[in-house]
């Protein structure tokens, strides 16, 4: 199955690693993106269970940090749109499919966008917990494990948050809440690419995040 969705992430011009453990995360991302790059992040516990989140900020790379303690408003806004001129931008998936597809679901959609179009490389660093058969059903892993999980994180006034699943499993794609804290409102399924290899996957063989 691993071996599928990396020649299918191939196939579909994003370049594919695989990292037999968390650990072998770091190793690889220094060797994909060199010192002193310019890099921006979204949020991921995925980044922060391999490491990679403390070695944006250990100075290793010019970091946009969007989180950083007491930073206002206005700046964090300025740091997401500055995002789109970085050398790299990291990530996780919410799901990524048998054929090769990147399924992501966004709040404000800084990430997702990021992904679309901007940096000049897109890490994504993902579990095998996140591959799923297709599409659907990387939209159902959303409404049931990624949104749920995280408005629990996040501490998000929604009906996932309270009941463990949207109210919107069995509707159509953005069928679910009107909660203004919803954190499911855009949607982005990555397929084929026209940029080869801007889009790089690291598929790592443990479970990570959600």
């Amino acid at each position: 199955m691993i071996e599928k969705v990396l020649e299918n992430l191939k196939k579909n011009r994003m370049d594919a690693y695989f990292a037999a453990s968390k650990e072998d995360v770091v190793p690889l991302v220094k060797e994909l993106v060199q010192e002193g790059a310019s890099v921006a992040s979204g949020g991921s516990m995925t980044l922060k269970e391999t490491g990679v989140a403390e070695l944006l900020r250990s100075g290793y790379y010019q970091f946009s940090d969007r989180t950083a303690p007491g930073i206002s408003l206005e700046e964090k806004e300025k740091i997401e749109r500055e995002t789109f001129s970085a050398d790299a931008f990291f990530c996780s998936a919410n799901a990524i499919t048998e054929q090769g597809e990147l399924v992501n679901v966004d709040g404000t959609a800084n990430r997702i966008a990021a992904i679309a179009y901007g940096p000049k490389s897109v890490i994504v660093v993902a579990g095998i917990n996140k591959i799923v058969k297709n599409v659907e059903e990387g939209i159902r892993r959303v409404k049931t494990i990624a949104a749920p999980l995280n408005t629990k994180r996040l501490s998000c006034k929604t009906y996932c948050e309270k009941e463990g699943h949207c109210m919107g499993l069995e509707g159509d794609l953005t069928a679910g809440c009107a909660s203004p804290e919803r954190i499911c409102c855009s949607y982005l399924i990555c397929g084929p690419q026209r940029a080869k290899n801007r889009i790089k996957v690291i598929l790592v063989n443990e479970e990570l995040g959600f």
